[in-house]
């Protein structure tokens, strides 16, 4: 089956990419070919329903759009949860990967490899860093980060080690990063939970100070409380932060996997106010959607051993690659230029739909990171849009998410911008 047609996607200087988006399935895949329906039931029977899926089964990506199995064309607005910066399939991207692939996928971190070298280099020079863990996902990331963080505690500070965290953070969801969450709907029925961690109030410096304590180490936030509501913090809270950890001479940590990789309009959150953290972690959008995570620190903190910490495929060829060609597109194509331009025009359209419709509550957010408070379940619109083949999601029950891949044009924004607010309207008339 093949879906005609080119998918342009506008870049730097007003340049273009076509993306070609055609659904071709090999012999092997005809072969074997299900029905959506079939492939449906099997993901109900063999996998373990650890997600609330929609119905419908991706074949393909280009550019900001996705195909379904059956060849329907949907705008992503998601961004596989803020992970596809360069959206899918980048031309660049997939090249650079399969030519790695024919080359060298995997070797023990017991040895070196050049993408590794280079792309460590290019990651620390672009940052405030001096050096680089490399891993698989945020979660990861921010293990390796409660870890070093510890480490610096008990050798540096004299046996500190409990770490200051936010109600409504979400961290991952291993044991040690759903304890550091603030949520406990993350945490329930996971008990016993590893201790060290005292939650504060987000932005309020008084319940930050209330928690401290002579076994704090470290204080670790979220720059934006993604998951959490897309809750932005007052312009001072985090320089209030930085001024304190200093004071204290305890670490200051931001876990930056999902505002991290320009999402916010910088290459880091931290630019945007002045301030740099002692450790940094970093995932989602910084392979385009190959898996990949990080955790970078200061020469300071950097005080991890050997044989203290490890990742079997953390750094390996296929992911440095990935990694090394998305931060060199996003600074190619002036990618953070374009996250501000179209994240200021959503920003300001949302604004002005909250004033029509009585559902929203509030629209926040920064970049292409941006949150819409509903007065209902954010879920209702969700699906609605998602009729009209626009993927959007939630970050709490509440709070619709935009995470748009950040190639993402003007014409491109106004189009999602008209289906929702067709779902808006659609929803004020059925609750009336």
């Amino acid at each position: 089956m093949t879906t005609k047609g080119d998918i342009f996607g506008k870049h730097q200087k007003g340049s273009f990419f076509m993306f070609n988006c055609r659904i071709n399935n090999n012999p092997i895949e005809e072969k074997q070919k299900m029905t959506t329906e079939q492939l449906l039931e099997y993901s109900n029977k063999y996998i373990m329903e650890t997600y609330r899926r929609l119905p419908v089964l991706w074949r393909e990506g280009a550019g900001v759009y996705l195909f379904d199995n059956n060849g329907k064309k949907y705008l992503d607005l998601l961004g596989g949860l803020a992970v596809c910066a360069l959206g899918h399939s980048h031309p660049k991207l997939a090249a650079a990967i399969g030519a790695q692939a024919k080359r060298l996928m995997h070797t023990s971190n017991l040895y070196h490899t050049e993408a590794q070298v280079l792309y460590a280099k290019s990651l620390v020079e672009s940052s405030f860093a001096d050096k680089v863990f490399f891993c698989n996902s945020g979660a990861e990331a921010n293990e390796a980060a409660i870890k070093l963080a510890r480490k610096y505690g008990n050798t540096v500070l004299g046996g500190k080690n409990e770490i200051i965290t936010m109600y409504q953070s979400f961290h991952g969801r291993t044991l040690a990063t759903i304890t550091a969450t603030g949520q406990e709907k993350f945490q329930k029925g996971f008990e016993p939970l590893p201790s060290g961690f005292t939650y504060a109030r987000f932005d309020d410096i008084a319940s930050v100070k209330a928690c401290l304590s002579n076994k704090t180490c470290a204080i670790m936030i979220e720059p934006i409380q993604a998951e959490g509501g897309v809750i932005v913090p007052s312009p001072n809270y985090l320089q209030a932060l930085r001024e304190l950890c200093d004071k204290c001479g305890i670490l200051l940590i931001f876990d930056e996997v999902q505002t991290g990789m320009g999402r916010t309009g910088t290459l880091f959150a931290y630019e945007g106010y002045g301030i740099k953290p002692d450790i940094l972690t970093l995932a989602k959008g910084l392979g385009g959607g190959f898996p990949v995570g990080a955790m970078l620190a200061s020469q300071k903190a950097s005080v991890f051993g050997i044989g203290e910490h490890a990742s079997t495929f953390g750094g390996n060829p296929l992911a440095m690659t990935a990694a090394a060609v998305t931060l060199e597109t996003i600074k190619e194509e002036n990618l953070l230029q374009n996250c501000r331009e179209v994240g200021t025009f959503l920003s300001k359209e949302l604004a002005k739909l909250k004033g029509k419709f009585p559902l929203i509550q509030e629209v926040r957010g920064k970049g292409l990171l941006l949150g819409i408070e509903l007065k209902i379940e954010a879920a209702t619109l969700v699906q609605k849009c998602f009729e009209r083949r626009v993927i959007i999601g939630t970050a709490g029950t509440k709070v619709l998410r935009l995470a748009p891949p950040l190639i993402i044009s003007l014409e491109e924004a106004k189009a999602g911008l008209a289906a929702l607010t067709d779902a808006l309207q659609e929803t004020e008339e059925s609750i009336l």
